[in-house]
């Protein structure tokens, strides 16, 4: 065991922890500085040739741009196209006019439409529009912000179209559409649980369970079982959308015949826009969601023929080196793009007004470019060094076969320190893969865990708290609604380490 390298392939890892999360760097800079760093030691202590190094990272940044940055600015590009045409303010009334009470309000706004919003878009809209909208029900910021922190792990898996598991895959070399499978079982049990921690919190304890079991079950069955039969069939894209969407329907059918009485405190009053308006308000998310699914393996001719449009160029000079992808009409980007902009024209935007937006939200996108391809080429000038074998090698010599059961919160870790599900996933993707290939384990159900634990990490994310302290307007409180989410996040992380630990040893996946 050579513990001088452990410590030198750590020191990236430190590095981002520190600067982040001691010095709260902003992340362009944390990140990039991590990179240098990285290039650095991957020159100086694993040998790695200079040339090398950069075409490892330049393979890196390609990649932080298409598809993952892409896929952001078409995701943000429909929410911003939304909020401007107007039509977010009638989506809002729609949903928060349903139920007089806030418990199904909850399950209904941060649980349901929070995590379709996670799944079209991502990226801070899941905290900051629940959160704004249950404050304007009267309910506490600080409640507010923790509920919505709380509501946004889960669905961040498969967030702004499925891009952490299609990175994940990547990352890792393994087939996206088993690993979404497995992502979504290992997060079934905590997918149900979490509506009832939403309810209890909402309703000021346990007690107020009691009248609302039902639809609060249905609420997270209703989200977890859709998305494990998408994922099983058709891949990353769709399970959180489909799972929220059905989780929507079923909870307002469950809330609109909820005839039980109701403790006065917990009512509300709001109006109903008509179906025809809600619809043509929520038309960009609609036809995002067609277009998604029919570019899906749900259609093989056509998925065939949209994947088929690609370009291929090999970026790396050093051993191992393969062909990048550029999959220019079936990325998920290019998709969403189309969707957002006949969404826009159906809303009798103009077409000058519609690129005005697109091309605000790009420049808006500028420093999470910078960002996303200095974490993306850290992770790939770590891998191809030979760092995160290191890593890897090392754990597993000091945890043995229980070395599974930290593998979600080593997930988790790379989440706080990044705020993002998938830059967690490309940072520990490749670690998580070659851990279970020493143990003999599967490589598909220990990578996973990395997903699932990625998911715990964004209740506490700094950048997750941040948005959701702006959207309460509680700037300078960040420290109070980390400390009301550290006690939910312990449990969330100790729950799943036990249950992907447990399930995989019952399922074969894992060995002792």
């Amino acid at each position: 065991m050579h513990w001088g390298l452990f410590a030198a392939a750590l020191l990236p890892i430190i590095w981002l922890i520190f600067s982040l999360g001691v010095l709260k760097m902003s992340g362009s800079k944390a990140c990039t500085l991590g990179l240098i760093l990285t290039i650095i030691l991957a020159i100086v202590v694993f040998d790695m040739s200079w040339l090398d190094s950069l075409t490892a990272a330049l393979e890196g940044a390609v990649m932080g741009i298409w598809p993952i940055v892409y896929i952001i600015i078409a995701a943000v590009f429909t929410y911003n196209l939304t909020t401007a045409s107007g039509s977010m303010k009638t989506i809002r009334s729609g949903l928060s006019g349903i139920t007089n009470d806030k418990r199904l309000l909850v399950l209904i706004i941060a649980w349901g439409f929070g995590g379709f919003l996670e799944a079209i878009a991502g990226f801070g809209t899941a905290v900051a529009i629940p959160a704004s909208i249950l404050m304007a029900f009267g309910v506490n910021p600080i409640l507010a912000a923790t509920i919505c922190l709380i509501a946004n792990t889960t669905p961040t898996a498969f967030g702004a179209i499925g891009l952490p598991v299609i990175t994940l895959a990547q990352i890792a070399k393994l087939d996206v559409i088993h690993l979404s499978y497995l992502v979504t079982v290992q997060m079934l049990p905590l997918i149900v649980i979490i509506p009832f921690v939403l309810v209890a919190l909402i309703g000021g304890g346990i007690k107020a369970i009691r009248e609302v079991w039902a639809p609060t079950l249905a609420a997270g069955l209703a989200f977890g079982i859709p998305q494990i039969i998408v994922a099983r069939y058709l891949g990353a894209e769709l399970p959180a959308i489909i799972g929220a969407l059905v989780c929507i329907i079923v909870t307002v059918w469950f809330a609109r015949r909820y005839e039980k009485k109701r403790p006065s405190e917990a009512k509300v009053t709001a109006s109903l826009p008509s179906t025809k308006q809600f619809a043509l308000a929520a038309m960009p998310f609609i036809l995002v969601f067609v277009f998604v699914m029919l570019a899906s393996p749900l259609v093989p001719p056509l998925n065939h023929f949209l994947v088929s449009i690609k370009s291929a160029i090999t970026i790396y000079t050093g051993s191992g080196a393969a062909p990048y992808v550029f999959n220019w009409v079936s990325t998920p980007g290019t998709l969403i793009i189309i969707a957002t902009i006949i969404g826009g024209l159906i809303q009798k935007m103009k077409l000058g007004q519609i690129f005005k937006i697109l091309g605000k939200t790009a420049i808006q996108m500028v420093q999470t470019l910078i960002t996303v391809c200095a974490i993306v080429a850290l992770a790939k000038v770590m891998g191809y060094s030979g760092m995160i074998s290191v890593i890897a090698a090392t754990l597993v010599s000091l945890l043995g076969v229980f070395y599974p059961v930290i593998s979600p919160l080593i997930g988790a870790l790379g989440t706080f320190v990044t705020g993002s599900d998938t830059s967690a996933n490309v940072l520990f993707g490749s670690l998580q893969r070659q851990a279970a290939a020493a143990l003999h384990d599967s490589r598909y159900w220990v990578v996973a865990a990395n997903a699932v634990g990625a998911t715990a990490g964004k209740m506490i994310s700094p950048q997750s708290i941040a948005v959701a302290s702006a959207a309460t307007n509680l700037q300078g409180q960040e420290g109070n609604i980390l400390k009301r989410s550290m006690t939910y996040f312990l449990g969330y992380l100790v729950i799943i380490c036990l249950w992907i630990f447990v399930a995989g040893l019952m399922v074969g996946a894992l060995h002792i």
